[in-house]
């Protein structure tokens, strides 16, 4: 089974293909991807997936195809940042 897995950050985006078994969790996409490795940011934090954006666990299984993304925690939460912008344009 083929599936991606990314990590986004604000300048670029990694990504990795993989050929995985059939059975695979999203856990054992990131481990094979080598991103903990090479962000290792990433080894201190307990992280989020997601699977084509959608928030999943890590044992979730895989599917052919599949994007699995490690999610960075928010900088701010939505509403706050809808809250500023609006200060912002009301003067």
């Amino acid at each position: 089974m083929r599936v991606e897995v990314v990590y986004a950050l604000a300048s670029a985006q990694d990504c990795v293909a993989l050929d995985l078994e059939e059975g695979a969790v999203a856990y054992e996409a990131i481990k094979a991807s080598g991103l903990i490795e090479y962000h290792p940011e990433l080894a201190a934090q307990d992280w989020h997936l997601g699977i084509f954006g959608r928030k999943v666990a890590r044992g979730t299984r895989l599917r052919d195809g599949d994007r699995v993304e490690i999610l960075r925690p928010l900088a701010m939460e939505p509403n706050e940042a809808r809250r500023r912008r609006a200060r912002r344009t009301r003067v």
